[in-house]
């Protein structure tokens, strides 16, 4: 009997967890309604010299993006005498070569190439040595899958009207959405992140986040906040909040696009969610006391705590789906009240507005409701399942996270494969050894279905569209892993 309370209790601490992350999501949803009618909005005048920038590409290994990277950046409008852009450069394979006979083409740029030998601190490590050797005011950043707006500096230079601002970042697309289910489920999840979540914060004052990639920084805002620290998996996270607790401000323009590449298969976005949401639990265990200490206003910290352990909700996801396992059992046998059940159906509350908010991001990406209605039928139940499914992989790195394990930055692998050059299963950077926790992804689809089945026999369906959700889950998410390992073997 103690054991069901247990499971119960489990259970209710999950799903409270759940509600109130979505309450702060709701809460995002509002002011991104409110911010919304600012888009389009013409910036501050441009500037009567135009600054010096310097633009940093942190490479590593990759041979099939980093000639598209090339031309990108040499197509930007800005004048060459205050343009310089560093290739920093941390490869082991053929793309040293390939890089050094791109730049042969474009003797008119001032490229700097910076090739380490050593990938001491990673990105963050090529970023700060990088930084010692930039000429530029600001420091412009993408990443090797990006392919920068030819006016990117243009739009985003002119929003640091104000010697406070430390930052300007801008909206991700993606050029390959419509590659394959997978690629369409990441850019709805990403949607969300840049549409509702970056404006909802921006529009408030709240902590956001550099992104990683497409965004702007002042040079003396980097120095100024510590310079790039390697002791996180998400050294653009921390900086951020280093920055912006040191009074730094950021803006966000969503109107301003970045094109990236999507992961295409299962096993390159496990990489990076994994990287993603392990940094993430670093970064809250680095800043959250101390944010929490600092004179902000409630709703900074309310937003900072749900931004900072956001990627908690996989374990909160991951706890209450085996709990409820047990739960529906003492329902199913009378051992708890009916009662307490029912009630509990408040929590359900909080995936009535996780869903709001994809709702509403993917209609207002897509501009056209008949289009967006047609789409989300399908998209939005399958997106949440996958979510679900990827919460055992996601919750393993939350906890390595906040148990201080350290781990390697793994890159993600790029792909290119828009231009037709290279087959998927060619990409000599695929990871082929599978984890074990794949298989139990396996095993936990066969117990959900298991759960789905005895739902009907019982016909007690309480939690039916709950264990539903996740037994498809599980099982797209393992077979869509075991194909992606296997690829090119």
């Amino acid at each position: 009997m103690i054991f069901l309370y247990f499971l119960c209790g489990l259970y209710f601490l999950g799903m409270l967890f759940i509600l109130i992350y979505s309450l702060a999501q709701g809460h995002l949803l509002f002011h991104f309604l409110k911010a919304r009618k600012e888009w389009g909005q013409i910036p501050h005048e441009n500037p009567i010299s135009w600054p010096k920038v310097t633009v940093q590409l942190p490479i590593f290994n990759e041979l099939y993006v980093v000639e598209r990277l090339i031309d990108a950046v040499a197509k930007l409008n800005y004048p060459n005498d205050l343009l310089q852009i560093q290739l920093l450069d941390d490869s082991t394979d053929q793309t040293v070569g390939l890089i050094e006979s791109k730049l042969k083409e474009y003797p008119e740029i001032n490229f700097q190439y910076i090739h380490r030998d050593d990938r001491i601190g990673f990105k963050a490590g090529a970023l700060r040595e990088g930084l010692e050797k930039a000429s530029g005011e600001f420091i412009a950043i993408f990443d090797a899958d990006f392919v920068p707006d030819p006016d990117f500096l243009l739009k985003t230079i002119p929003y640091f009207s104000s010697e406070k601002i430390g930052m300007v970042q801008t909206r991700w697309t993606h050029l390959n959405r419509d590659y394959s289910l997978l690629t369409r489920l990441q850019a709805f999840a990403l949607d969300a992140h840049f549409f509702i979540e970056q404006m909802g914060r921006n529009h408030q004052g709240a902590f956001i986040n550099f992104n990683g990639t497409g965004g702007i920084w002042r040079k003396s805002c980097i120095y100024d906040a510590g310079n790039w620290h390697d002791d996180t998996l998400t050294e653009d996270l921390d900086l951020s909040y280093r920055a912006q607790r040191k009074g730094w401000e950021f803006v966000y323009r969503p109107e301003i696009e970045s094109p990236a590449e999507l992961p295409p298969i299962m096993s390159a976005i496990k990489s990076q969610q994994f990287r993603w949401t392990k940094g993430g639990a670093e970064c809250a265990l680095k800043h959250a006391g101390a944010v929490n200490q600092e004179n902000h206003p409630f709703r900074v910290k309310f937003h900072s705590f749900a931004h900072l352990f956001n990627s908690v909700i996989f374990i909160a996801v991951f706890v209450t789906s085996l709990s409820s396992i047990g739960v529906w059992w003492a329902g199913e046998k009378g051992l708890i009240p009916e009662v307490l059940i029912r009630i509990s159906g408040i929590f359900l509350i909080g995936f009535v507005l996780i869903a709001g908010v994809y709702l509403v991001s993917y209609f207002y990406g897509k501009r056209s409701f008949l289009n967006s209605a047609l789409g989300v039928i399908w998209q939005l139940p399958l997106f949440l399942s996958v979510s679900m499914g990827l919460a055992l992989h996601n919750a393993q790195a939350v906890w390595e996270g906040l148990s201080g394990k350290k781990s390697p930055f793994i890159r993600t692998p790029k792909f290119n494969l828009e231009s037709g050059r290279e087959k998927l299963s060619s990409n000599r950077y695929l990871l082929h050894r599978m984890p074990v926790t794949t298989w139990f992804e396996g095993v936990l689809g066969l117990v959900f279905w298991g759960m789905v089945w005895l739902a009907f026999r019982e016909e007690n369906f309480l939690f039916l569209p709950f264990h539903t959700m996740l037994a498809f889950g599980y099982s797209l998410v393992f077979i869509t892993s075991f194909k992606s390992y296997g690829l090119g073997r």
